[in-house]
């Protein structure tokens, strides 16, 4: 049983807060319709004119495409297209939400046309489409230990049983990694974890720090497979708590150690320095803190890595995704990566794009999501179970759009040449490294 939510209301089921639409009646009007009609001409025409139809509540074709549409969005209500309209992506994401708005057709199809045609119009066309909300968010990215501590607590900690329902079954909640186009989702998960570990050249008898270790699979995977000692930090108690209990369970509480606590209270020296899927979570303002720890723990002759969701161009954050999803999250370009680096004696080794495993990953989760909806539904609400099909449909067709990156960056520090001379080393079978055995208890 799903513990349940105190947090139902976290979804808006009204727009109260939007320009109030015309009542019933007056959408009967004629000059009423034709400015609908327009409104939605002009939705379409502000994301590119995608091959996307739109319906409004009264079965009007508001907009049909030049090319044969690969979906349909639809208006059932007046609200949802007002929505849209003043809140532009915070809207269309509440307004999906609320019931507003349905996606006929493929979901993730439809959305990737969509993401698809803003991107296409370049870096003006992703500005048009952002909520009036964005300039009040650079505040929200700058992100205390406090903050942080709450805003993983918002995503984080709904339940573990409701992660359980839907991720691989040892609860990896990043991108999953595909060299086989038929693996399931268990394999990839495992093969993202082995292709991390060789790209710090773990080795048996090292010391690891992990900064953000969500559920503890990659901590856990690297004592257990590859003889290292991990000490992994996290702000999430929920999530700590299930890794405390998950090493206890597996005897390797001797060789992994799992700190309920921010990156930046990381000490000692270690051998390998990995971040999966934490720097979403640290704002731009705390890079150059993030670089400090960094440059501090990481001995002289060792590796790092940072894996994390990217973008093309450095730009403001999702409206809907920050104020609903994930609160003081921030995706930033290669760049901003880079400049983590840069006031440092630190040297950037290696970059991968991990994009499209990323897509794919999403679609995973969206199919085992749906397979449990009623159940969530039940414990949740029908707003939520709408929000995080948005959330990991959309997210999905960012990916496979392009809009979204992942970039995995491998670096150590300047002048260390006990480096890999070239990529041999990632292209093993999958389970070719496995087995080294736990390293010894000190």
């Amino acid at each position: 049983m799903m513990v349940q939510s105190t947090r139902k209301a976290r979804y808006p089921s009204a727009f109260d807060t939007y320009l109030s639409p015309p009542t019933e009646r007056d959408t009967e009007r004629p000059a009423v319709r034709s400015i609908h009609r327009w409104l939605a001409r002009r939705i379409a025409l502000s994301v590119g004119n995608p091959p996307v139809a739109i319906r409004l509540w009264n079965g009007e074709d508001a907009y049909i495409p030049d090319t044969p549409p690969v979906g349909r969005l639809v208006f059932h209500h007046p609200k949802g297209l007002y929505a849209v309209i003043c809140k532009k992506e915070l809207g269309a994401g509440d307004a999906y939400t609320a019931g507003h708005i349905d996606v006929e057709g493929d979901f993730i199809g439809v959305m990737q046309s969509v993401f698809s045609a803003i991107e296409a119009q370049g870096a003006e066309g992703v500005r048009a489409f952002k909520s009036p909300l964005l300039p009040r968010l650079p505040k929200i990215v700058t992100n205390t230990p406090a903050k942080a501590t709450r805003n993983a607590q918002y995503h984080y900690d709904l339940s573990n049983d409701f992660y359980r329902l839907w991720l691989d079954e040892n609860m990896v909640y990043t991108c999953a990694y595909y060299p086989q186009p038929d693996m399931s989702l268990e394999r990839a998960q495992l093969a993202k974890m082995d292709h991390v570990c060789r790209k710090v050249q773990l080795r048996p008898g090292m010391r690891v720090v992990e900064a953000g270790c969500g559920w503890g699979a990659l901590a856990l995977h690297m004592a257990r497979n590859y003889g290292v000692s991990v000490r992994a930090y996290n702000v999430s108690h929920e999530q700590v708590r299930y890794a405390r209990e998950r090493a206890r369970a597996e005897g390797l509480t001797d060789c992994v150690e799992f700190v309920e606590d921010d990156f930046r209270a990381i000490t000692g020296e270690y051998d390998a320095f990995v971040s999966v899927g934490m720097l979403e979570h640290v704002g731009p303002s705390d890079y150059d803190g993030l670089g400090a720890v960094i440059e501090r723990c990481l001995k002289k002759q060792g590796l790092g890595l940072l894996h994390s969701v990217g973008r093309n161009r450095s730009t403001l954050p999702n409206a809907w995704i920050a104020k609903r999803i994930f609160p003081g999250s921030f995706v930033p370009s290669l760049g901003k990566i880079i400049g983590i680096f840069e006031p440092y004696p630190l040297s950037v080794l290696d970059v991968e794009n991990l994009r499209l495993h990323y897509a794919r990953t999403l679609k995973d989760w969206l199919a085992r999501f749906e397979r449990r909806a009623g159940e969530i539904a039940q414990t949740y609400g029908e707003a939520f179970v709408r929000a995080w099909r948005l959330y990991l449909g959309g997210c999905s067709a960012s990916f496979a759009a392009g809009n979204m990156q992942l970039f995995q960056v491998v670096f150590a520090h300047t002048g260390n040449n006990d480096v890999p001379m070239s990529r041999r080393h990632l292209h093993k079978d999958e389970t070719a490294d496995r087995g080294a055995g736990r390293p010894p208890i000190p």
